[in-house]
């Protein structure tokens, strides 16, 4: 393709001096948007394990790092909430209080802004009822959403007929609220919320190897029917990456 170039700058620096002519809501002095969204009113929310209680994932980093790689076929054995609790505190765990400005947690993040948002597509998680969960991470607990016994059909169509994604015990979906980035980085902040992105789906990988589990990272979907699976209204919220998870 001859325009091929232009959308190769998208990679590259050149945007950190268009930044720099323009001022930040950050320098603005505006407050910064808040680190996750709410519960909906009388949404039911489940408590999981604490990381520190948890009796898992103490496998070496070495051997992690060395057995690691995209799993496409999965068992029909359910994943544990344990289990659970230690994939999500793996992405996107808080590792400390936060403040209204930033958040620290187990995965880098471009000024700590952790513009994501976790979703959770449960088919067979013990103790869950099947439907779509959202992760929160400063209380770590889930937010059950919407009950939904359809979903390995719906999540397989909307990531354009790949059967394997809606055969995991669970499919993490991750949406991205574009302000939380913008806010402090303005026509930059793509650029940083595709590389973040990486750093939460890697994670995933390598805590998948440390219990048994396998991934698959899928950026090819159908951007509106993946938005409608979780309701996001695909403008100030949109999915950006998803993951199937299930026994190997």
């Amino acid at each position: 393709m001859e325009n091929m170039e232009s959308y190769r700058r998208f990679l590259k620096a050149y945007w950190w001096d268009e930044r720099e002519k323009h001022e930040t809501d950050l320098n603005k002095g505006i407050s910064a948007p808040p680190i996750q969204m709410p519960c909906p009113p009388n949404a039911p929310r489940i408590t999981l394990m604490p990381p520190e209680k948890l009796k898992m994932g103490f496998m070496s980093v070495f051997q992690a790092i060395r057995d690691r790689k995209s799993h496409r076929k999965y068992k029909v054995d359910s994943l544990t909430k344990d289990e659970l609790s230690f994939l999500l505190w793996a992405v996107q765990g808080m590792r400390d209080e936060a403040d209204e400005r930033e958040m620290r947690r187990t995965v880098p993040s471009a000024g700590s802004r952790h513009p994501f948002e976790t979703y959770l597509l449960v088919n067979r998680v013990i103790g869950l009822e099947p439907g779509v969960y959202r992760y929160r991470p400063q209380q770590h607990e889930l937010c059950f959403l919407v009950p939904d016994g359809d979903l390995a059909r719906k999540v397989s169509e909307g990531c354009r007929g790949q059967a394997f994604v809606g055969q995991g015990s669970v499919v993490f979906v991750w949406t991205v609220v574009p302000y939380r980035a913008e806010w402090r980085y303005l026509m930059v902040a793509p650029k940083m919320i595709a590389l973040d992105a990486g750093h939460v789906c890697q994670n995933l990988y390598i805590a998948c190897t440390a219990i048994g589990a396998g991934t698959c990272a899928i950026g090819a979907y159908d951007q509106d029917k993946m938005d409608a699976i979780i309701g996001a209204d695909g403008k100030e919220e949109f999915v950006i990456y998803a993951a199937p998870v299930g026994k190997v």
